[in-house]
């Protein structure tokens, strides 16, 4: 019972920052961009959310700054994708790379040092419940703020004005246009929402799951986090799934390992050059009528002045 207890809590640890990440990037998407910088917005949140957080004293200020970070490195993007026109898979894999050195840069004085982690819920009577106790009723703000965020972006996508207007930014952006609404604008505000949901991300690896920051420890996560919004069909709750069934498999190979069951370690580093080929394999699918991938996915606009 421990044991299944113990592995459902990391699921539940593991799954958080790709849920999160992916929740940005879903809303970015369904508004036409395609934005491939999502490791590099990860990472460089990692880095300034463990540096709010060492230096305030402040989980909640550590992971503003994560978002912070995630928000300007989504500015850059939307500056040369949107702004200026420039191939959008082109800028996203830039921006990955540069998140990666701009995070050993920020982040150099800060390996080796530790912080306390966020603090989990406890509910008297209801946290100690066998099994279920600290499943449902012992976790950290992140998880529970992740499950929020993912039914508030559904209800604001299916059931408001503003997600309808900003999916026929993505589904038919030459239409959204002639019908007066600002395609550029919208497509830069969930540009910036993708941004911080990914530096969130990132800033919850220091904050939640471990107390420290190493360089590239997204291990490629925003990676997964892009293959997860194709898995779920750009669909809300299908990404949920995605994103719990990923973070069991990535438990499970670890318990697999310790019950000597052989995986190998080359085959999990290629891990997130495999989901970038089937992210660019299925959204070119997806293009040809396979999914319900948004029409104008990737497509620069320029609207008539």
């Amino acid at each position: 019972m421990e044991l299944i207890e113990a592995i459902l809590l990391s699921v539940l640890a593991a799954s958080t920052p790709l849920l999160l990440a992916a929740t940005g990037e879903l809303v970015t998407e369904r508004a036409g961009v395609l934005n491939l910088g999502v490791e590099g917005m990860m990472i460089v949140g990692a880095a300034c959310g463990f540096g709010g957080a060492w230096l305030s004293g402040s989980i909640i200020v550590g992971a503003l700054c994560g978002m912070l970070a995630g928000i300007l490195m989504s500015l850059i993007f939307a500056l040369m994708a949107l702004g200026l026109a420039v191939n959008q898979v082109a800028t996203g894999l830039a921006l990955t790379i540069f998140g990666i050195g701009l995070s050993g840069l920020i982040g150099a004085r800060f390996v080796g040092e530790k912080i306390t982690p966020a603090p989990h819920l406890h509910v008297p009577g209801l946290t100690d419940i066998p099994l279920v106790g600290r499943i449902l009723f012992g976790q950290d703000a992140f998880v529970y703020l992740s499950l929020v965020l993912i039914v508030a972006v559904w209800y604001v996508l299916y059931r408001t004005r503003p997600g309808l207007i900003l999916r026929a930014c993505g589904d038919n952006h030459i239409s959204a246009h002639a019908l007066g609404y600002p395609v550029l604008r919208i497509r830069t505000c969930a540009v910036m929402f993708g941004g911080a949901c990914a530096g969130l991300a990132g800033a919850y690896l220091p904050l939640g799951y471990t107390p420290f920051f190493i360089p590239g420890m997204t291990a490629g996560r925003g990676w997964i986090a892009l293959a997860l919004v194709v898995f779920a069909s750009w669909l809300p709750g299908r990404l949920v799934i995605g994103a719990y069934l990923f973070g069991a498999v990535s438990i499970l190979q670890l318990h697999a390992q310790g019950a000597g069951i052989g995986i190998p370690s080359q085959l999990m580093s290629a891990l997130p050059y495999l989901a970038t080929v089937i992210v660019l394999v299925l959204i070119s699918r997806a293009r040809t009528g396979g999914s319900t991938a948004p029409a104008a996915l990737g497509t620069v606009f320029v609207p008539n002045r």
